[in-house]
């Protein structure tokens, strides 16, 4: 399993940093996403990241203000995001993906996890 945390309340202009950390398996070998579902809005992926980190990819959304890094070692995926706006109200989820392009396309039947909500606002 996948299982994030990190969420939070957080004022306009704020930061949060998301990890989401692996349970059960080693994360090493698989590409991970993150993604979002604000309510009445569809999922948004937001980024992801390649198994070796030498890829990334990012939503125009949140590219110059959100970071995706990993650290093998801790089984961990971290999501830094600055500059928060209300706009990026959302629960954030990871997952498995493929890295296609610049997009982040979950795998069918991969990994995710529950889910952690960051608000924003003031």
């Amino acid at each position: 399993q996948l299982v994030e945390s990190g969420g939070g309340l957080v004022q306009p202009g704020g930061s949060l940093r998301l990890s989401c950390a692996a349970s059960g398996f080693t994360l090493v070998y698989y590409a991970i996403g993150w993604f979002r579902q604000a309510p009445g809005k569809e999922r948004e992926g937001v980024s992801c990241i390649s198994s070796s980190s030498d890829s990334r990819n990012y939503a125009d959304s949140v590219k110059g203000r959100f970071t995706i890094s990993r650290d093998n070692a801790k089984n961990t995926v971290y999501l830094q995001m600055n500059s928060l706006q209300p706009e990026d109200t959302a629960v954030y989820y990871c997952a498995e993906v493929i890295l296609v392009q610049d997009m982040c396309v979950p795998i069918d039947g991969g990994y995710w996890g529950q889910g952690t909500q960051v608000t924003v606002s003031s």
